[in-house]
């Protein structure tokens, strides 16, 4: 009878365990991108318990997906690498009949993800970011509003850039006359100069900390994005901040997507997670939360925080896309960049 009983309770476990998973959804997505009570409200509506890993840049999300790295279901990553995987056969196509709340997305950012995925059939947009540069004017004074102000000695050591390759070369090409899928070796040479002239000024190449650093006073200028910077500041210091968005090719942002990938093991949790982002009321509370311009426009109605920018500041710069094999050309001179003295 005590082995009957131990038998039934060990079934029982693995059941337990199996529905368990089932009811499980795992995320890799950037820190801090998505509110944390978002997570909770989810799992207490819908049952489903969301596992979040981060990751601090396309590049590593992508190489550590390329390497194996199985078990997510959804990534969020910037429309290049959205275009990659897509292209790669890494990601699964979206049941578009459980995501009813993408009508409330402005076509506007559909249109531009068309460009790639003509049926948006794999991506569902969730934030249009912008890369920018934030100086503290209670140390900074007089400087230029683009790139050349990485350029100033005076400021060696107080300045960050980000630890993205493409985020840094994009502006460097930029300024030498390049497109950003640029790859001859004249473009890149005058490029990889520009950035290792920058270099010498950087305190470090940082995609995680530098909102920290900005706000404590350690880093006076910072390449960035405006949710992770302005975050860690109150409202009196954030009146210290100049926000710069780079004019011209210098410019740049990206739309991040939830995709899914095709290996995902719980697809039918990832379409009920993207349709309840897209939900106005939800989409609502993330906007005022991480104070990023909303793209659903059910939830404009709702929003009760001014955003940091105006999307519509974000119309004319560049959109970052695939630039193929031109990708490991410039990765090339990245690691160069990266070891030098």
């Amino acid at each position: 009878m005590k082995k009957i009983f131990l038998l039934f309770l060990a079934t029982i476990m693995l059941v337990s365990c199996g529905n368990s998973d089932e009811d499980t959804l795992y995320v890799y997505s950037w820190a801090d991108y998505i509110p944390q009570f978002v997570y909770e409200d989810f799992e207490n509506e819908t049952g489903i318990k969301v596992v979040e890993d981060i990751y601090s840049s396309n590049e590593e999300m992508y190489t550590k997906i390329k390497a194996g790295g199985e078990g997510y279901d959804i990534i969020m990553p910037s429309s290049d690498y959205y275009e990659i995987m897509m292209k790669e056969g890494m990601l699964a196509k979206l049941d578009k009949s459980q995501l009813e709340n993408t009508e409330n997305i402005d076509d506007t950012y559909m249109a531009q993800l068309r460009k790639f995925d003509p049926e948006n059939d794999y991506g569902v947009p969730y934030m249009r970011g912008i890369t920018c540069i934030a100086v503290n004017k209670k140390f900074v004074k007089d400087y230029p509003r683009d790139y050349t102000i990485y350029n100033r000695t005076d400021l060696a050591g107080r300045m960050t850039l980000l630890d993205d390759m493409r985020e840094v070369f994009v502006p460097a090409l930029a300024l030498n006359g390049y497109k950003q899928d640029a790859d001859s070796t004249e473009a890149m040479e005058k490029a990889k100069s520009t950035i290792l002239n920058w270099k010498k000024n950087i305190a470090k190449f940082d995609a995680e900390s530098y909102g920290k650093g900005f706000a404590n006073g350690d880093f006076w200028v910072v390449q960035g994005y405006p949710d992770n910077i302005y975050r860690e500041l109150s409202e009196e210091d954030r009146a210290n901040v100049d926000f710069i968005i780079p004019p011209g090719d210098q410019g740049y942002s990206s739309i991040d997507s939830f995709v899914v990938l095709k290996d995902s093991k719980h697809f039918e949790n990832a379409m009920k997670f993207i349709n309840y982002i897209h939900r106005p009321d939800v989409y609502a509370k993330i906007s005022d939360t991480i104070e990023i311009p909303s793209i659903n426009k059910g939830a404009d109605e709702l929003i009760t925080k001014k955003p940091l920018y105006d999307v519509e500041k974000t119309k004319d710069a560049q959109l970052l896309t695939d630039i193929g094999d031109k990708l490991n050309i410039q990765n090339k001179y990245w690691q160069e960049i990266l070891i030098a003295n």
